[in-house]
């Protein structure tokens, strides 16, 4: 356009922008034509425009006489913007608010905290502790901020500082002043039913995420009232449920019965403590729960050595009043403290630590305690209690339950004086002496670890003694039920155990991998040290859940390794490998599982009958991982497993017999009345394997199934199993009458059983009494 008419245009816009109510005009005028159905929808998202007319009104015209006068008009006509309730341009006008105000933030920051964000934050500040109100002019149960106006209030915060996502020094310090009554807020709806939980969550976590990490730690103190940092509720004021779900501010009644206000107080800090450890659970990815954990452990120590500096007044003569004052201050941080600290460990000490950082300064917090205070008086067993965790933790850490690099040992060099000091100060000879080897293993990076170091770090992860990181290979047969169905926790337990060991080769462990790292991991799954050849296997399961796409583009390849180290002696390896191959198969069956089939029914060539049986039973176990994961989508791969399970029941080897049809009992339990026309052959197998096998084992596996089969059709026998129901029952009384080993014999009682609960249910069906009613013609 011709520059007399972009002046004419500027000059007619601005004049009707400094009129009452020009502002919305102005923004309706410029993006008008958005009415409705896609238009409206492309407009709102349309974000260019929407800023292009932030900047806009952030800009004072030539028209005003001075940047006061125009911001005096101007704001609070932006902050109506963030109220329009028209459905159409809601988003728009929301955008067009938020841009304008960050923007006169960044110009106009005085301005712009004088008449935007002092107003938007009025209602909040109004019953903020550092408010200077005379609430005792104010009766009991007066409204001090209504509902409405408290749900708006927060709500304009989150559009303006979560979703505008602006963290200048201005805005942080501006939302620190009102954080501690949000913090109120939160707990109180978190007690409560109430819509602004969320919304006060998402405030306080955008402000610890956006803040320095050590303003954030100053104001998880404040929240915590161990200081006075951040501004808290008024005491005088209380929070009231609202009556469409949200909440008021109230001036509240002062309670005379000294019991009852005690109780109150109590309640509210328990509330308040544990309305911050669940706060804090959203923030351990970050490091902040655990840096906020060490400062609360560091804070003890303190509080502790200054409550031992200063003699109680109560037991000191002639001790002042002002001195009993500030002796109680103490006891109540220190009990403050105490109770977030026992919080804290309850509620996500699992996963508080995130990095090697943390844990060493953990462990300093711990160790410079007990230098500065050895266990004596009655807390002494806990103290030494808690002494022998941090340094069994340091000595699982040195034994190979964690793989440590140069840089790693580099930062537990940082513990080496406390250990020296700990080592010729602790009163107890053995922790004296622990010391003092964790000392040698960190200076020597672990290539000098004595044996002490072991049964400390056995006493941390659960292993017996003398185990250390051996891998437990041929001790327990891969198709025993302990095997298959062992705990989780002992699993996961062992496997850590296993991890590593002094002097290994560590497989790469990056989230995100390079091609070079991708193939070091898959060099590393051939290592000859079973402990970084299991590392590697895990890792590259992981990537496998986590769908990398490098990582699925080398599915044949993956699957290859995964199977080869299948083969592997060690327990530890070929159980990283079973899982590794189920969680590939289960992501791609189609394309995994007839591979997998193919291995079960004919092993690789070249090895003995013995380890191909034992290869082939690993496989069977993959295959019901598979099964398990696949859940109802197994149907279609019906055939061809049970198929295979068949012939497995007929191979010479009588391990691998049972082992087939102890799969085959669990797939027809899982598949249920699924099973169709199969259900011949599975039970002409059982039958004739459980009346003429040689071997106890294959026989009681037979009548397993016929178990597992009667109780996962429970109600359905009589539909599914009509034409073989008869063969089956005549079987089970055979086993009973004329087999001789016992085991065999209580399965098929068992099985016995079930099927007379399922026929006592269809012949005699409970009977049920029922009212009706019948209207005569």
């Amino acid at each position: 356009a011709p520059a007399w008419l972009r002046r004419l245009c500027g000059h007619l816009l601005s004049e009707r922008l400094l009129r009452p109510g020009g502002v919305q005009a102005v923004v309706r005028g410029v993006l008008e034509g958005t009415d409705g159905g896609a238009g409206a929808e492309a407009a709102a998202l349309d974000w260019r425009k929407c800023d292009a007319v932030g900047k806009i009104l952030a800009a004072c015209p030539q028209q005003c006489l001075s940047l006061e006068d125009y911001y005096r008009q101007v704001c609070p006509q932006i902050l109506d913007l963030l109220h329009v309730q028209d459905k159409v341009a809601t988003r728009q006008f929301q955008r067009v608010a938020t841009t304008t105000l960050l923007t006169m933030a960044r110009e106009q920051p005085q301005l712009a905290e004088r008449h935007l964000l002092q107003p938007l934050l009025a209602p909040l500040r109004r019953c903020s502790e550092a408010a200077e109100l005379a609430l005792e002019d104010l009766a009991a149960e007066a409204v001090l901020v209504p509902e409405a106006e408290l749900g708006s209030c927060v709500e304009d915060i989150l559009k303006v500082y979560v979703v505008g996502n602006d963290s200048s020094s201005l805005l942080l310090g501006s939302l620190q002043s009102v954080l501690g009554v949000v913090f109120s807020l939160y707990s109180f709806a978190k007690q409560n039913v109430s819509y602004l939980r969320s919304p006060c969550q998402d405030i306080l976590l955008w402000f610890l995420e956006k803040a320095e990490r050590e303003q954030s730690l100053a104001v998880l103190e404040g929240l915590a009232r161990l200081s006075s940092l951040v501004p808290t509720l008024h005491p005088q004021c209380q929070l009231r449920v609202g009556s469409e779900g949200g909440a008021a501010i109230i001036v509240g009644e002062t309670i005379s019965d000294e019991d009852e206000a005690l109780y109150q107080k109590v309640s509210s800090e328990q509330c308040h403590v544990e309305s911050l450890v669940e706060l804090l659970s959203h923030c351990q990815k970050s490091g902040l729960a655990g840096d906020f954990f060490i400062h609360c452990l560091k804070e003890l120590t303190q509080v502790a050595a200054e409550d031992e500096a200063a003699p109680s007044p109560a037991v000191e003569p002639g001790g002042s009043l002002l001195e009993l004052e500030q002796y109680q201050a103490r006891q109540g941080r220190k009990l403050l403290v105490l109770q977030l600290v026992a919080a804290l460990c309850e509620g996500i000490s699992d996963t508080v630590f995130t990095d090697i950082v943390q844990v060493q300064e953990f462990l300093a917090a711990v160790l410079h305690r007990a230098c500065a205070h050895p266990a004596q008086g009655p807390g002494a067993a806990a103290e030494a209690q808690t002494l022998a965790m941090a340094m069994g933790l340091v000595a699982a850490m040195l034994s190979g339950a964690v793989q440590l690099k140069s840089s790693d040992f580099v930062v537990l060099k940082r513990l080496v004086p406390l250990l020296e000091e700990l080592s010729r100060t602790y009163p107890e000879p053995l922790t004296q002496e622990l010391a003092s080897d964790l000392r040698i293993a960190i200076c020597t990076h672990g290539a000098c670890s004595p044996g002490s170091l072991g049964a400390a770090a056995d006493g941390v992860l659960g292993r017996k003694p003398g185990m250390g990181a051996q891998s437990p290979a041929g001790s327990r047969s891969p198709t025993s039920p302990q095997h298959r169905h062992g705990s989780p926790s002992a699993h996961r337990s062992k496997e850590q155990s296993a991890c590593c060991e002094p002097g290994a080769s560590a497989a790469p462990c990056a989230d995100s991998l390079a091609p070079a790292g991708l193939q070091e991991l898959l060099v590393s799954a051939y290592d000859p040290q079973p402990p970084s050849r299991a590392a590697a296997l895990r890792r590259l399961a992981s990537l496998v859940t986590q769908r990398h796409p490098e990582v699925l583009q080398l599915q044949e390849k993956l699957l290859q390794v995964f199977l080869e180290n299948v083969q592997h002696e060690d327990a530890f390896v070929y159980l990283s490998a079973i899982q590794g191959i189920s969680l590939l198969s289960s992501e791609y069956p189609e394309r995994i599982l007839p591979v997998l089939l193919a291995q079960y029914e004919c092993p690789a060539q070249g090895r003995e009958d013995a380890m191909a049986a034992v290869t082939r039973m690993k496989l069977g176990e993959v295959l019901m991982r598979v099964t398990w994961a696949l859940g109802d989508m197994v149907f279609q791969h019906r055939e061809p497993l049970i198929q295979a399970f068949l012939r497995g029941a007929r191979d010479p080897d009588s391990a691998l017999r049972a082992s087939s049809l102890s799969n085959l009992g669990e797939l027809c339990q899982h598949l249920g009345f699924q099973l169709g026309s199969i259900i011949q052959e599975v039970t002409c197998c059982v039958t004739a394997i459980a009346r003429t096998d040689p071997e106890a084992e294959v026989r009681r596996a037979a009548v397993h199934v016929v178990v597992l089969l009667l109780r996962g059709l429970s109600e359905k026998v009589t539909e599914v199993l009509q034409d073989v129901l008869r063969d089956l029952y005549r079987l089970l009384k055979h086993v009973v009458t004329a087999e001789r080993d016992t085991a065999t014999v209580l399965q098929a009682q068992l099985a016995l059983e079930e099927l007379d609960a399922a026929m006592r249910r269809v012949l005699f069906p409970p009977q049920t009494l029922e009212k009706k009613i019948v209207v005569l013609p």
